[in-house]
């Protein structure tokens, strides 16, 4: 059956009860992508069938090629098919909005009360979790990406050249992107067997087939919305340019291009073209331009940050928002006696410039993904770009725990070692990775208990 024939029925779930779906949605989207993109399957796919198991994987492997939160942009593609451009709009932003309005309260409190004891003992216990979360991440996406050494020895070379190239020889992350994805098309024209054929996504541990008879089902046609017509395709794209250039205009005319908001505008659409691997894989790129360049915030805020991004629903990726709220809050962008009102302006603009290319992404490439359904080929670049990902995200893993071994060194010290180490949160970060390996813990539970221990330990009012 050709996939880009019109349907010829209207699609069968009321817009208003979609929408109750991505409300709640939004508010219970724990547990990282991987677990995001479990709940929808579960729900979407095997609970209400509202789409086919090959439907939905086939929107997810598009999704992982892109630049961007997967999850988000799932939500996004699926929304968009079974409501067009306002059911991909709703689904997008309802997936994103609870977790940024979470986010900047929690930001709040933290900035205007980060110092008390009690705020500051909660993370002296948090940090050793996160450096011990970034390293269980990194050996999840290393173990499903690289493949065994003997075998796939091309792809553990990329990911020890990308992480000495960041690390020894600071390259910027925009060039070791670029670097593996030159090097992945080489190797895809002259030894694709070199990366092991894989061009990554959709291995995810959904589980076995889905609901028979969903509304969207395999051989159900594209509906009219989602074939492809230039003319479509150029009003998205006209419409995410214009999206993009007026909040950037005003930010420029009326702040001038030095400002902290214009700066903030342009580095987070940066970083939202180079988020590929995931969350994770932009972190550093993040934390390499926020702490050391622009001076936001600090490195142990920025693994605060991180804390509190994976402690709340949605993307990781919105960590983004307290950076953007800490270096609204410490660059005082509405003045000294507006900080937490020029502080939540900077949140929204760090998300909004962070996320408008997922939606641009989805809306304009959606026909095109739906006009391939049964031939998207996923090629050796990205394969060769997520190996890449795992040698930065290795250099983020040892620049936490250098940061919680020697807290009161500088960002990138010179000899760490040569002052004593802060033994009590390293036996805590080793206690957070055993918990995580060995006892299957949940990242909200690592991080609760770990809180928990700091309090104990470092607050006074228990002393």
């Amino acid at each position: 059956m050709n996939p880009a024939a019109p349907a010829q029925t209207e699609f069968a779930v009321p817009f208003r009860e979609a929408l109750r779906f991505w409300f709640k949605l939004g508010f219970i989207s724990f547990g990282g992508p991987a677990g995001q993109i479990a709940i929808m399957h579960r729900e979407l796919v095997e609970r209400r069938g509202w789409v086919s198991e090959k439907r939905f994987l086939h929107a997810l492997n598009f999704c992982m090629l892109l630049p961007g939160p997967e999850a988000q942009q799932l939500a996004t593609y699926l929304g968009w098919l079974m409501h067009k451009t306002r059911g991909g709009i709703a689904a997008g932003v309802l997936f994103v909005l609870p977790s940024l309005l979470m986010l900047i309260a929690l930001s709040w409190v933290y900035m205007a009360w980060g110092t008390q004891p009690l705020v500051a003992a909660l993370f002296y216990g948090i940090k050793p979790a996160v450096a011990a979360i970034v390293l269980h991440a990194l050996h999840r996406i290393g173990s499903k990406s690289l493949g065994p050494p003997r075998q796939l020895p091309v792809p553990w070379a990329i990911a020890v050249l990308s992480f000495l190239a960041i690390a020894v020889f600071s390259m910027p992350f925009p060039a070791v992107v670029l670097a593996a994805l030159l090097t992945g098309a080489l190797l895809a024209r002259f030894a694709p067997e070199a990366l092991g054929g894989s061009g990554g996504g959709g291995h995810l541990p959904l589980s076995e087939g889905g609901r028979s008879g969903a509304l969207i089902d395999d051989n159900t046609p594209s509906p009219e919305h989602a074939r492809f017509k230039r003319s479509r395709l150029l009003r998205v794209l006209s419409a995410g340019a214009l999206l993009w250039a007026l909040p950037m205009a005003v930010l420029w005319l009326s702040q001038g291009w030095q400002h902290t908001l214009t700066q903030m505008g342009w580095f987070f659409t940066k970083a939202a073209l180079l988020t590929f691997g995931g969350a994770y894989a932009v972190l550093p790129y993040v934390n390499q331009a926020a702490v050391e360049h622009y001076q936001w915030l600090s490195t142990g805020q920025m693994m605060d940050g991180l804390a509190l991004g994976e402690s709340t629903p949605g993307p990781l990726i919105m960590v983004v928002a307290f950076v953007g709220f800490a270096g609204g809050w410490v660059k005082q962008v509405a003045g000294p006696e507006a900080l937490f009102l020029g502080a939540a302006l900077a949140a929204c603009v760090a998300t909004w410039f962070t996320f408008l290319p997922s939606f641009i992404f989805i809306l304009a490439g959606g026909p095109w993904v739906e006009s391939t359904r049964g031939n998207l080929r996923l090629t050796a670049p990205m394969a060769a770009v997520t190996a890449a990902v795992v040698g930065v995200i290795t250099n983020l893993a040892l620049f936490f725990w250098i940061a919680v071994a020697f807290p009161a060194t500088p960002v990138h010290p010179k000899m760490p070692w040569l002052q004593p180490p802060d033994l009590l949160a390293l036996v805590l970060a080793v206690l957070a990775v055993l918990a995580l390996w060995r006892l299957q813990w949940s990242v909200m539970r690592v991080i609760g208990v770990c809180a928990l221990a700091g309090l104990l330990l470092r607050w006074p009012g228990l002393g």
